[in-house]
């Protein structure tokens, strides 16, 4: 191989986002719970193989981008920090099929601050450490979530949609792949771009509790 071969492919896989390395790599096996729940999304909610979903492990703080049964990329995310949990007021993380109902943010630059899913022009720092802000800011993209399931996550007292459930950007980068938000499922702001442009409205998103083995 010649030497700008190896430089080129050194880079390849050193310097592009880890999200995304396995599943260019082709190798990554999907999770026993995932493909429950892969299945789950197939049999009851009519979930069609050439369409892409989302199934987020609260127990690994991961989530699965899906689409004709393979894992497109694995993101690193940060859910509640009371855990999961779908009663209004909990400040938890509603588990159970959802979908993406509704998209903000398409062009609006790394950082840009939403409040009530409006654009407030505002950019926020991004901590890469540990520091925990005392500002629970929404950052770069917006995907909200509509609960599916009656009782579960949709109606009196469980509604995701109206908890304002959301996927999210976020400005404390550095406490990903933790349970830290207030409900919400956060992620590294360029990973959410990743996401959005990745999925329409509509997608589905089922939401795993933690497991026996993860937690």
């Amino acid at each position: 191989m010649k030497w700008r071969q190896m430089v080129s492919a050194v880079f390849f896989f050193f310097f592009l986002p880890a999200a995304v390395v396995p599943a260019l790599a082709g190798q990554v096996e999907m999770p026993p719970a995932v493909q429950a729940a892969v299945l789950k999304l197939e049999t009851r909610f009519h979930l069609k193989p050439d369409a892409p979903a989302i199934v987020v492990d609260t127990g690994t703080q991961q989530l699965f981008l899906i689409q004709n049964g393979k894992v497109l990329a694995i993101y690193p995310v940060s859910t509640a920090k009371n855990g999961v949990g779908n009663r209004n007021g909990s400040n938890q993380t509603p588990t159970g099929t959802h979908r993406i109902c509704e998209k903000y943010g398409k062009g609006a630059p790394v950082g840009t601050i939403f409040r009530a899913r409006r654009n407030t022009g505002k950019i926020a720092k991004i901590y890469t450490d540990q520091t925990n802000t005392p500002n629970d800011y929404v950052t770069t993209r917006i995907l909200r979530l509509e609960g599916m399931e009656p009782g579960v996550n949709r109606g009196k007292g469980v509604d995701s949609y109206r908890r304002y459930i959301y996927i999210h950007g976020t400005p404390e980068e550095g406490l990903i792949g933790t349970p830290e938000s207030h409900g919400c499922i956060r992620m590294k702001n360029a990973d959410v771009i990743a996401l959005f442009n990745a999925v329409p409205v509509g997608t589905l998103v089922e939401i795993l509790p933690p497991s026996a083995d993860s937690r």
